[in-house]
């Protein structure tokens, strides 16, 4: 199976350290981040995926996710982790492993890949857990 996430929702991945909107956020972010550790492979979505589909199911197209500001943000992501990330592997997707997770994190630590996080409120946390060097992060590689 794969996971189909929006392209700034990766960068949230690479610092997530358990805080969300809501406990259900909160749960649901946790089980993706299991699933990805389990090494479940990730292709990008367009739209709504895995985190935020569940919080924005109920409100139709007026949902925050469907929003100009929230494409931009995954426009950006998209074109700042394109060199990164390569060609998705055989399955149509990539698996972060222990090796593309550092590559990750060490262009997120140099601001190399965060053009998509201006203006978020989450911004300063996530500065912090990558100062910190992700040691609250918790997603962790699959195991090899």
């Amino acid at each position: 199976m794969t996971l189909a996430l929006r392209a700034h929702h990766l960068l949230c991945l690479l610092t997530y350290s358990g805080e969300g909107y809501s406990p259900a956020f909160v749960a649901n972010f946790d089980a993706i981040v299991a699933r990805l550790a389990d090494g479940e492979a990730l292709t990008l979505a367009s739209g709504p995926d895995a985190i935020c589909e569940p919080l924005c199911a109920g409100e139709g197209e007026g949902a925050h996710c469907h929003g100009a500001s929230v494409r931009e943000r995954d426009r950006q992501a998209a074109q700042a982790l394109a060199p990164l990330l390569g060609a998705p592997g055989s399955g149509g997707g990539w698996r972060l492993d222990a090796s593309l997770l550092a590559r990750l994190r060490a262009a997120f630590s140099a601001g190399r890949i965060r053009a998509a996080c201006s203006g978020c409120p989450w911004d300063a946390m996530c500065t912090e857990v990558a100062r910190q060097g992700y040691a609250t992060a918790r997603l962790h590689p699959p195991p090899s």
